[in-house]
């Protein structure tokens, strides 16, 4: 938990709160669905919560904005963001019902209003939203076809609305048709070896209504 407040020193008394009981929660649940390797469980601070608010370094989400996760799995990079930014509303989607039922019962059990789990498929959402975010669930020409149709209009943040999504390694073959992408090498924020390789590939979209 010393972690986050090391990067993230200005959380509220709530937001500790918050963090601090998903240690818990995770080692819980996935003792009965395993949502998390069993290698991962035990760096759930630095492979999960702080790897996912990799995203918050790269863009703060505003008051009143609309966030998608798209395969968030067992609740990440979406809990984490939405414990960071209460007053933004998060849409965490996965294709698999039992990992949303993680997703649910942690949001419920640390107080997050501002989640709602949803078991399907991102292509048939019809909502739209200011970014989609996600963690490597498959490749961005895939995941573009996915989500392209779900972008908001208008644009509010620094960044214009697109796609935020964490990934490592060398995505220069996979990026290549992309040439408005951009990659923040998440080493440039947090020191720890697990990061050495990862990055945020931002890539604006634009809105088709």
């Amino acid at each position: 938990m010393d972690i986050i407040l090391k990067y993230f020193p200005d959380l509220t008394a709530k937001q500790i709160e918050q963090f601090a009981q998903l240690e818990t929660l995770y080692k819980e649940w996935n003792a009965m669905i395993n949502v998390i390797s069993r290698k991962d469980i035990d760096e759930l601070y630095i492979r999960h919560v702080l790897h996912a608010l990799g995203i918050a370094k790269v863009q703060a989400f505003k008051p009143g904005s609309h966030v998608m996760d798209v395969g968030t799995g067992g609740g990440f990079p979406g809990i984490p963001l939405a414990i960071l930014f209460p007053e933004t509303e998060f849409y965490l989607i996965d294709a698999i019902g039992k990992k949303i039922k993680v997703v649910q019962a942690v949001a419920d059990a640390i107080g997050l209003t501002n989640v709602t789990a949803v078991h399907g498929r991102a292509e048939k959402v019809k909502q739209q939203f200011d970014f989609i975010v996600s963690r490597a669930v498959t490749n961005m020409p895939d995941f573009v076809k996915w989500v392209k149709d779900k972008i908001k209009k208008e644009s509010v943040h620094e960044l214009k609305n697109g796609i935020l999504y964490l990934k490592g390694g060398d995505l220069s073959e996979e990026l290549a048709v992309y040439r408005n992408v951009q990659l923040f090498d998440l080493p440039d924020y947090f020191e720890e070896d697990f990061f050495e390789t990862k990055k945020v590939v931002y890539l604006p979209l634009k809105y088709k209504g």
